[in-house]
């Protein structure tokens, strides 16, 4: 378990740098073309699915409001991660390594297990990246790839793909990198966990490397993890000009997690439950207002508890949330376009993973846990109706 062939942060690599991103939509696709540098040695591929043909064809084509308009080629479009794992190097014979496998996928773990399918990628140098919503959403991916390291990452961004393969940036480009080792799932130690879903559970006996590590191949997991990060970072904002890419500790990033989660699991499910309304009409609602509020400080006052640490004061506070949501006429969360368009919801990684994981460190969080089981029944009456089971 050497360290990663990264270079220095501030030096471009000597030997080529592959990355491929799990995921073609909005935010994959622009994180994607602020990476791929030819020239300085890294390269960036995609797999894609509903859009393969026309980034295959045309590339992607950017619409932004901080760098304005430009065309992406990526190194390689793949329809399937079985065409990425079996791509042979440009040189000829075995098939490439990828070095950073960055997932941006929508986190389901209720309806698949995306660490299986991204298992084919995975080799000895390779590093995981996770740009998800939620919590939790580690936990797979450490349990199946125990020497692995993963970087968990955290995005402030608006974007959309407004046709296939062209993708606008409507405002902001923040995101947060930190090494992962257990933060998350070592709170199924002591958990019984839901056995109903395949989200964070409690780890069966000899499958989950987190309890049994020891400390030396947790801290040199840990070293791994934070060189690769502190690369990753440096090609964003040195060779990628993204100016707010900034840099956790473990348990930091995890704070960072909470926090937009203060934001998601008040507003997402609350959009659904309450009829179809978007985030400044809600916040213009005196009972939903104070319901949102309740939310978030929920997660407030739980969060030193769970995670042994508080929010940093630079963060904002609910009520500063709700003040700045005000001016945010207009957008409907995702969770509410997902219920929608007859979508499945990503309503572990917002509200069950969290609900369990405080449970296991003595925490309830009984606000989120009533959201939970009034959505998750919502989803399920609906399955049943579409399978012809009601």
């Amino acid at each position: 378990m050497g360290l990663h062939h990264a270079p220095t942060p501030g030096t471009d690599p000597v030997s080529p740098v592959n990355i491929v991103f799990v995921g073609a939509g909005a935010v994959g696709c622009f994180y994607a073309s602020r990476l791929h540098h030819p020239t300085h040695n890294i390269h960036v591929s995609l797999i894609a699915r509903s859009n393969y043909k026309a980034l295959a064809e045309s590339g992607v084509n950017l619409q932004t409001h901080t760098f304005g308009n430009y065309v992406f080629h990526p190194a390689n479009v793949f329809p399937s991660v079985a065409a990425a794992a079996l791509t042979p190097k440009p040189s000829g014979g075995t098939p490439q390594q990828w070095d950073y496998i960055i997932v941006t996928t929508k986190a389901l773990p209720d309806r698949s297990d995306d660490s299986v399918l991204i298992a084919p990628l995975v080799g000895p140098k390779s590093c995981i990246v996770l740009i998800q919503n939620g919590v939790g959403v580690e936990e797979p991916y450490r349990k199946r790839f125990p020497t692995t390291p993963i970087i968990s990452a955290v995005t402030v961004i608006s974007a959309e793909q407004i046709s296939p393969g062209t993708i606008r940036q409507n405002r902001w480009t923040r995101i947060h990198l930190g090494p992962y080792t257990d933060s998350a799932d070592s709170a199924s130690d002591s958990g019984t966990g839901d056995g109903t879903t395949g989200a964070l559970s409690p780890t069966p006996s000899g499958t989950s490397p987190s309890p049994s590590q020891n400390e030396d191949e947790k801290e040199l997991l840990l070293q791994r993890g934070t060189h690769l990060a502190n690369a990753l970072a440096d090609y964003w904002t040195r060779l990628g000009q993204i100016k707010d890419v900034e840099l956790s500790d473990e348990i930091g990033l995890q704070t960072i997690r909470w926090h937009k989660l203060c934001i998601n699991a008040a507003f997402n499910p609350s959009s659904v439950l309450s009829g179809g309304r978007g985030n400044s009409d809600m916040v213009r609602d005196p009972e939903l207002r104070i319901h949102l509020a309740g939310v978030m400080k929920e997660i407030w006052d739980a969060v030193p508890r769970i995670l042994g640490r508080s929010f940093p004061s630079e963060l904002a506070g609910p009520e500063r949330i709700l003040k700045s949501t005000e001016r945010n006429t207009g957008s409907k969360p995702s969770m509410l376009l997902d219920w929608e368009a007859g979508r499945p919801m990503e309503l572990e990684v917002i509200l069950g993973n969290p609900v369990r994981i405080a449970r296991r460190r003595g925490v309830e969080l009984v606000r989120m846990q009533s959201l939970y089981g009034l959505l998750r029944s919502m989803q399920e009456t609906r399955d049943r109706k579409k399978d012809g089971k009601l």
